[in-house]
């Protein structure tokens, strides 16, 4: 299938590693000119090689989403520097799950705000583009109650929220919106590689729960994330694509 991805422009914050590094590699690889973010600068500037090397254009910043004048002024220069912008992904999360209000701060600023900031950012651009389209990731953890309750599931539902009321706001624009949820996502360096090493017990029991006996990958996301961007889904706008390995038990009406 053709997605009809090729010299469009995208956009995509925390692009250096698992999950928003495969989806910067495989907008690349359908010919998507990707520009990403990270705060690691030696991961931008390596991400940003492997990208060129795809034959694309590409570039990078060194950022904090939670940032938000800094996070505006970004996604602007990008959108001037390539000429326009067709699509972006939302993809950075404080990752916080624990009960204190630092906690509850960050996973506000970064989760929600990275996510709101990114968008009316991008919305000029987007607005021109004939395939404008707006992915933001959320989690499993956004649908059900599990360990990670608290600051993270919150703000994960709410951006499912957020998302679909953007979806019905800007149809008449021609402007897409949609959800990825991704399971537990296995990748070296990643926070389910840590909980094996530092936590097994909480490690095995998560194995435990999916029915197909393992993890996802950064790959089998980014696969979701790139075709609901796509040109190729069209007519999808307003839904939250779980990729989970059957991991829920929630039924999705």
């Amino acid at each position: 299938m053709d997605l009809g991805l090729k010299k469009l422009k995208a956009v995509v914050t925390g692009g250096t590693k698992g999950i928003g590094r495969a989806i910067a590699e495989t907008l690349a690889s359908e010919g998507v000119d990707v520009a990403i973010c990270a705060r690691n600068a030696a991961g931008v500037k390596s991400t940003v090689a492997a990208l060129r090397a795809k034959g694309v254009n590409a570039s990078g910043s060194v950022l904090d989403v939670a940032d938000g004048p800094a996070l505006k002024a970004w996604v602007d220069s990008v959108g001037k520097e390539f000429g326009g912008i067709d699509i972006i992904v939302a993809n950075v999360s404080a990752l916080a799950v624990g009960g204190d209000e630092e906690s509850w701060r960050r996973g506000f600023a970064i989760d929600m705000m990275g996510a709101v900031n990114m968008v009316g950012a991008a919305m000029p651009y987007l607005e021109k583009s004939k395939h404008a389209a707006i992915v933001t990731i959320s989690s499993v953890s956004g649908r059900e109650i599990d360990f990670a309750a608290g600051p993270y599931g919150a703000f994960k539902a709410a951006l499912i929220h957020y998302t679909q009321g953007l979806a019905f706001q800007l149809a008449g624009k021609g402007i897409r919106a949609n959800t990825v949820s991704p399971g537990n996502t296995y990748f070296e360096g990643g926070v389910w590689s840590q909980i094996k090493d530092g936590n097994p017990k909480l490690y095995a029991e998560a194995l435990a729960l999916n029915p197909t006996g393992r993890m996802g990958t950064p790959q089998e996301m980014a696969n979701a994330v790139v075709f609901i961007a796509s040109p190729a889904a069209s007519f999808i706008t307003g839904s939250n694509l779980v990729v989970d390995g059957a991991l829920t038990r929630g039924v999705q009406f």
